[in-house]
């Protein structure tokens, strides 16, 4: 099974944001999942990147998205 690894700026233009929002996305508390490669290198997994999509899926503007 071969992962594909995406940098910063892929996640970010397949995610349709930019940069900075998932750099301080990672400071504050990640919230779409990230790969630390050593010290410095951070990668997202493209499967991780389209599951956190799945999970943003809101059926109304009132929708929290917890589920009962």
């Amino acid at each position: 099974m071969q992962t594909q690894l995406l940098n910063t700026t892929q996640a970010a233009q397949f995610l349709g944001l930019s940069k900075a929002f998932l750099e301080r996305d990672r400071w504050a508390g990640a919230k779409v999942p990230f790969i630390k490669i050593g010290d410095r290198a951070v990668r997202y997994r493209l499967q991780d990147l389209e599951n956190y999509i799945q999970s943003r899926v809101r059926l109304s503007t009132s929708d929290t998205g917890s589920r009962k």
